[in-house]
């Protein structure tokens, strides 16, 4: 695919997300070496049994939340406070190391392409260290709270619980309704360009909104 190629309409091709992913996954692992890097997983041709470079999703997993909060130490923990609630700076929500005085929650997320509203999705899961599956009220406290905020109030973020497209599991989801219409108004904005984005920096822009709803923080420098 032409490296130039652009979006204006919101949406992503299976091509332009394959492009997409590998750059958000690249940048990532440049800018934020403090989490674990995201891994694409390409999709296997189950008559064929061959992979498909270019159909896939991206995955990252195990990543530790500790349910007591209040008790983390700072200088153990990762910063992902977001800029709509200050007063909770000093609060880091996600730590990759668990303490024996905590209880570990895990959490994997993918990073899916929709083929009907042809947007990424984000679909993640959370579990406890004996592999116990975590119900949506313990979820939403492991949030950061202007999270909840936002799941309550945005027409975008609430979550669902369906089964993975690939995995054939229950696993939740931030409903894609509206991405297409947010997803151009940033591209009005942050663009020179116009209405267009470059196909490279989809993946980016979209998590660095997405991202915050579930605690993990987009570095300012992959934006560039």
């Amino acid at each position: 695919m032409d490296s130039a190629r652009e979006v204006s309409d919101g949406r992503l091709t299976v091509e332009g997300f394959s492009v997409a992913a590998r750059t958000f996954a690249d940048k990532w692992m440049i800018h934020n070496q403090a989490f674990p890097p995201w891994s694409w997983i390409p999709l296997i041709n189950r008559t064929l049994l061959v992979s498909n470079k270019e159909e896939g999703y991206l995955s990252l997993e195990k990543i530790i939340i500790l349910s007591s909060l209040d008790e983390i130490p700072e200088d153990e923990s990762l910063n992902v406070a977001t800029d709509c609630l200050e007063k909770e700076e000093s609060i880091d929500h996600t730590i990759l190391v668990p303490t024996l005085e905590n209880e570990a929650h895990y959490y994997d997320f993918h990073i899916v392409h929709s083929a009907s509203y042809k947007v990424p999705v984000l679909y993640f899961r959370g579990y406890c260290s004996g592999g116990q599956p975590l119900s949506l009220d313990v979820i939403r406290k492991d949030l950061p709270s202007c999270s909840v905020s936002l799941l309550v109030e945005s027409k975008w973020t609430f979550i669902t619980q369906e089964e993975h497209p690939y995995l054939n599991r229950p696993w939740f989801k931030l409903h894609p309704c509206g991405t297409e219409e947010w997803i151009k108004l940033l591209s009005q904005s942050s663009s020179s360009s116009g209405c267009h984005m470059p196909v490279e920096l989809y993946l980016v822009s979209w998590f660095s909104v997405v991202g915050q709803v579930v605690g993990l923080r987009t570095p300012l420098q992959m934006l560039n």
